[in-house]
């Protein structure tokens, strides 16, 4: 068994697990980690726990140290500077004629690299820009092209529910969502009702998915002919969440509903 913290860069961001080492690490925490970026500082979202090396990624990294109140203001720091890059980045952008909206931009924490997010309709070579951003902030500079998800996620706002949207607050990776979804829960097809700001399908679609599917293979399908204690008919109408069935009945054309369990199929 491995002892691991489970740390966050970002509000609502992946979680990444760490060996806490020598360091007594509690939630909510914040530590300095050597991450594939460089040195990181992060907050810990999952105090220490042992798991399984098939639960991880090996080699796990040590965290450094515990942050300090330094640690903080050289973050703060760090913030400030990325928003002037921003602007920076935005105006050498335009100079350049690209075909590219800036997202956001960081500082690792030991100002060993800047990245730019940007999205795009397609490949934008930017190497030009990439000298001239160099030239600028004499540090290594990275430019990563993201999606419109990921984009929300960064910027936040507020969902057609009129909640802080979900990606930007608690969910930590995207999920596959699909049209299927939203016509197994019986929901308009209408794209602006069940798209997001992003403009893709709203992630919420995902997190009743399951029941609705269970219940789904419990109850007939529309259209199936069955018989009910008022006579046989056709299946119109499925209520999942309450488990009911409308049936317009044969003889007389009039639409009665029943709970799943007291039609059976015909046949």
């Amino acid at each position: 068994m491995l002892s691991v913290v489970g740390v966050r860069f970002r509000q609502a961001g992946k979680i990444y697990y760490f060996d806490p080492g020598k360091w007594e690490i509690r939630k909510n925490d914040s530590v300095i980690v050597e991450t594939v970026r460089g040195v990181e500082f992060g907050r810990v979202v999952t105090g220490t726990r042992h798991v399984t090396e098939e639960e991880v990624v090996l080699p796990l990294k040590k965290v450094i140290r515990v942050a300090t109140d330094e640690d903080v203001k050289q973050v703060e720091k760090n913030q400030r500077a990325a928003r002037e890059a921003l602007s920076i980045c935005e105006e050498k952008i335009r100079n350049h004629g690209l075909e590219m909206k800036l997202v956001d931009a960081e500082y690792t924490f030991d100002r060993n690299k800047i990245i730019f997010y940007f999205t795009a309709d397609g490949r934008v070579d930017f190497r030009e820009l990439v000298r001239d951003l160099a030239s600028v902030f004499r540090t290594r500079i990275e430019l990563r092209q993201i999606g419109v998800r990921d984009e929300a996620k960064m910027l936040g706002g507020i969902g057609p529910c009129g909640q802080v949207l979900c990606c930007s607050s608690f969910l930590g990776d995207f999920e596959p969502v699909s049209i299927k979804m939203a016509k197994d829960q019986n929901l308009s097809l209408n794209p602006a009702k069940i798209s997001g700001l992003c403009g893709r399908l709203m992630c919420c679609l995902k997190y009743e998915n399951d029941t609705y599917v269970d219940a789904k293979k419990k109850m007939p399908d529309v259209g199936t002919r069955v018989i009910t204690p008022e006579g046989d008919g056709r299946v119109v109408v499925l209520n999942l969440l309450e488990r009911r069935v409308q049936v317009e009945l044969s003889d007389s054309g009039r639409t009665v509903e029943h709970p799943a369990e007291a039609v059976k199929a015909q046949g």
